[in-house]
């Protein structure tokens, strides 16, 4: 799954419902970290600016915790907002 560039709603939303979705399906499991920004860049094909905006969405709804200098990480399931 990925971007679709042809879908009318911004990438950066597309992209953090497909991380969501990854970490509900347990394709990134609670505590480990999230592909890098580069990773998920040449992944999609998009600008570091989205990846950035869907990384700030995801972690302002609750699903990861990003430590400086070290990435993005899933929380664990037990604090995962309800869906």
């Amino acid at each position: 799954m990925t971007v679709n560039q042809l879908d009318p709603t911004p990438l950066w939303q597309q992209l953090a419902a497909i991380i969501r979705e990854r970490i509900k399906a347990g394709e990134y499991e609670p505590r480990q970290p999230l592909p890098s920004e580069t990773q998920l860049i040449q992944e999609h094909g998009i600008a570091r600016g989205t990846v950035r905006r869907a990384m700030k969405a995801l972690g302002e709804e609750g699903w990861t915790v990003t430590v400086q200098g070290r990435g993005t990480f899933v929380k664990p399931a037990e604090e995962w907002p309800e869906s």
